[in-house]
């Protein structure tokens, strides 16, 4: 059973830097919901993508799966029942909670969850790989390599989802969308204090990019065809075709 998101209500002034452990599985859902604009659309349309994309006889990934929402939507969506789905994260807890979910849901396409770091992830006979507001938690040194392991391993008309959120070159422009983004949060029942204390808790964990930067690294991993196909305020994700 799922909690509404207090984690952040009370002060705390030996706040640590965020993680995906236990505390944050059991508010995840209502995390997430009340935090990402457009998070239920994002979700959809990678159903609809993975519909129109997914070959047969392939694997698609969800890279960075969290509690499995992203692996659970491409199964419902997939036309190809000799699919293979894997889903990875490196939180145990996540992990442990998703398979919970796949399993309650049945489907003749197998969905195989690790517990691993994507990046010692093998992207092998790939046409759909999702990554679901994960680049941004991982070392912009290592982004590149990501990239480029899933152009290598992605089959030809193969795709990447890449959501994420961005910030703007324009000072007055990232203002504006950031006071948009809090006035979310605020609609969404989040106090001043637990705004504060969450944007804390991600400075140095979650580090963003620009649109700009995520089209050069998926030129630069060999992608021709790269796009944003939905954006709400900060929030983004993009469209690249093999």
């Amino acid at each position: 059973m799922f909690q509404k998101d207090t984690l952040f209500s009370v002060e705390n002034e030996a706040l640590g830097a965020f993680q995906f452990d236990e505390s944050v599985v059991s508010v995840f859902p209502d995390m997430i919901q009340r935090s990402v604009p457009g998070y239920q659309t994002i979700l959809a349309g990678i159903g609809e993508l993975t519909q129109q994309f997914a070959q047969p006889h392939t694997q698609l990934y969800d890279l960075g799966c969290s509690l499995g929402a992203v692996s659970l939507t491409m199964r419902r969506k997939l036309p190809h029942t000799d699919c293979k789905i894997i889903g990875v994260d490196t939180s145990e807890p996540m992990i442990e909670r998703a398979k919970t979910y796949v399993a309650a849901f049945h489907s003749e396409i197998p969905v195989e969850l690790r517990c691993e770091d994507m990046l010692n992830t093998p992207i092998e006979n790939a046409s759909v790989v999702v990554m679901n507001f994960t680049l941004q938690f991982i070392d912009p040194e290592k982004r590149q390599q990501i990239l480029n392991q899933i152009y290598q391993g992605l089959v030809p008309g193969g795709i990447l989802i890449l959501s994420e959120k961005i910030h703007f070159e324009d000072p007055s422009i990232q203002k504006a969308i950031e006071e948009l983004h809090l006035q979310f949060k605020r609609a969404n029942g989040y106090s001043e204090l637990e705004i504060s204390q969450k944007r804390a808790s991600l400075e140095n964990v979650l580090i963003s990019d620009t649109e700009q930067t995520h089209l050069d690294r998926l030129k630069q991993a060999g992608f021709q065809s790269a796009a944003i196909w939905f954006q709400a305020y900060n929030f983004v994700s993009f469209l690249a075709i093999k």
